[in-house]
């Protein structure tokens, strides 16, 4: 029996629909069907017509009444993301949006409501928590890997400036991270809200401090044709934030763009701590330290402690020095369990797509995207008033991804639930 394929309409055919999305929406996923395309730059459409043979629409407004279509998959930048989807929704259309949904929490908390008015399915990206790493890191966790969860620690930065001699000088050098609605904590800091969410449920309480650090620039390379005028940057650049989730688990984030980079992602729990990999790749190495992590082959062999601290009496050097590096933490990398450890920028919409055609809840339902939002707007809210900012939003944990050995073309059966 065939797979019961989506109709899929995108709009916005920039950088991460032809980088990406198309090819895997096209190639990679047997439940999407792409009818067609719409983008004001009609360059791009055509690229996508021609490439992938789909339907070329004149506005907005035609690809979201077209009958046939089910789903709006809104690739658009930040700031056109709440047109897009109103209107989709407006015609009775589910709704997949990049990340994150609206630039602000209140027009994320407009466009939730008109889902539910609608009713209609919204989802949003990042959907990288549905990746292998992130998958296999919330089954370890829940699996007690680590003891009891008690804190966990995201930090990104990066520097973000106008060096480029091409730095928004034209559509496809259009610099979102560093515009209104665009900025890093939107932009990479929503892939680690995304996983602590997806590991650890829903935020309580929030405090922070940090906002838009250099607001007014320069371009600063000789050979822009802007060279040494200034220009505004609308966003915030760096955050740094405590949280309080519901679950009794203490968490920072901080996120910064202007700063030389580093990355930092850990869980620290009673019996010991897991490192994680970078939440923007369905790939990465995570590791376990914890005692008895990795125990040594002689030791196995040769000896059988006794429970108890007196096992480690012995009138034996050798023995005690193999008995003490047993009790010692010890780091080992672990396998990862799940699919989706290549490029998988889709999956997302495919899980949705599931969803719709086995009556369940899709996941990366939009209370995880509108809770991410106001974990943003509360981090500004602290800062600007000094108190913590109590949550308004709930959001339920995602359902997991069960492990699988599937081959790479039939990682999607794991979505078929």
């Amino acid at each position: 029996m065939a797979v019961k394929k989506v109709k899929v309409g995108v709009v916005g055919c920039g950088g991460i629909c032809k980088g990406t999305y198309m090819e895997n929406m096209v190639n990679k996923f047997a439940v999407i069907d792409v009818v067609g395309c719409f983008d004001l730059i009609e360059s791009r459409m055509d690229y996508m017509v021609k490439k992938y043979g789909i339907k070329k629409y004149s506005s907005l407004e035609e690809i979201c009444s077209d009958p046939e279509i089910q789903i709006i998959c809104n690739l658009t930048f930040p700031e056109s993301h709440v047109l897009v989807s109103k209107t989709a929704m407006e015609h009775g259309k589910h709704v997949y949006c990049e990340k994150m949904m609206a630039p602000t929490f209140e027009d994320a908390t407009m466009l939730a409501n008109l889902a539910e008015e609608k009713g209609v399915l919204y989802t949003t990206a990042p959907d990288t928590f549905l990746g292998a790493w992130e998958q296999s890191a919330r089954k370890y966790l829940d699996d007690g890997i680590v003891g009891k969860p008690v804190t966990v620690h995201a930090q990104y930065s990066r520097r973000y400036e106008p060096e480029s001699p091409f730095f928004d000088t034209a559509p496809k050098h259009y610099f979102f991270p560093l515009h209104y609605g665009g900025g890093f904590p939107f932009d990479l800091g929503g892939y680690y809200i995304h996983q602590m969410i997806n590991m650890f449920g829903t935020i309580k309480r929030v405090t922070g401090f940090g906002g838009n650090m250099r607001p007014v620039r320069t371009f600063t390379n000789p050979k822009h044709p802007k060279y040494g005028e200034e220009f505004i940057v609308d966003t915030p650049t760096t955050l740094l934030a405590a949280l309080e989730f519901e679950n009794g688990v203490l968490g920072t984030f901080n996120i910064s763009s202007d700063c030389s980079g580093s990355q930092a992602f850990t869980v620290n729990g009673t019996d010991g701590t897991m490192k994680l990999g970078d939440p923007n790749m369905f790939s990465d190495t995570i590791s376990v330290t914890r005692a008895g992590a990795k125990p040594k082959n002689e030791f196995l062999s040769g000896l059988t402690p006794t429970s108890g601290p007196s096992f480690l009496k012995s009138d034996d050097d050798d023995d005690r020095q193999m008995l003490a590096e047993f009790t010692m933490e010890q780091t080992v990398e672990l396998p990862l369990l799940h699919g989706f450890y290549e490029s998988s920028r889709g999956v997302g919409l495919a899980d949705m797509c599931y969803a719709i055609i086995n009556g369940r809840r899709p996941r990366c339902h939009y209370d995880i995207g509108l809770h991410a939002i106001e974990v943003i707007h509360a981090i500004q809210e602290s800062c600007k008033t000094g108190k913590i900012y109590e949550m308004t939003t709930k959001c339920e944990r995602p359902a997991p991804i069960a492990a699988s050995a599937f081959s790479a073309t039939g990682w999607e059966r794991s979505l078929d639930d």
